[in-house]
């Protein structure tokens, strides 16, 4: 029996978290978005907390730091965490890549109404081999060609680098879109 959280507790009031692995990714797109921190802030409330946790708004700083750590599954997040690292995975851009390397690796399928707590994904993806296609890809994108000598096996690195390298997103989706249209019904009290 795993002991994965499913509830915050906020002084005397009980908060169902939304624990779906997908909505986990949802709040890491969030985090990495360029909307204004407060925004941010309630967005994350929202999609774990549901209405219920944005209408305490005395609670909001504490539902973030719960929020917080939640996501960082149950870890306190170090202060050399915050240092500006390459990214090698998007959760989004790397979807196929991750369900082949689950059901590979887990003998896992991950479709679309698949449930999966959020620490148990994030465990199972932490967990996968080298051999996987997701961690391949990501080998690649973090090696470093600048230590090839032969000018045609550089070239060959080169190329593989760009067939996987991630796309740098500047647009909101529709999802966005729709989530910042409920934040600021939300906000005016509607």
């Amino acid at each position: 029996m795993n002991s994965y959280p499913k509830y915050a507790q906020v002084k005397d009031r009980k908060y169902e978290i939304n624990t779906d692995f997908r909505i986990a990714i949802k709040c890491d797109k969030l985090a990495k978005s360029n909307i204004g921190d407060e925004e941010r802030a309630l967005a994350i409330i929202y999609l774990l907390f549901g209405d219920e946790g944005l209408k305490n708004s005395q609670d909001w700083k504490d539902l973030l730091a719960i929020a917080l750590k939640y996501l960082n599954c149950g870890k306190e997040k170090q202060e050399d965490d915050e240092e500006e690292q390459e990214i090698d995975m998007d959760f989004e851009q790397d979807w196929e890549y991750i369900r082949t390397s689950f059901f590979y690796e887990y003998n896992v399928r991950i479709e679309q109404n698949t449930y999966m707590h959020w620490w148990e994904f994030y465990n199972l993806l932490c967990g996968l081999s080298d051999k996987c296609i997701l961690n391949r890809v990501r080998f690649v994108r973090n090696f470093d060609i600048e230590q090839i000598k032969d000018s045609r096996e550089k070239e060959k690195w080169i190329k593989q680098k760009e067939q996987v390298k991630l796309r740098k997103e500047t647009t909101k989706t529709a999802e966005e879109k729709r989530l910042d249209e409920l934040f600021e019904k939300q906000l005016r009290g509607g």
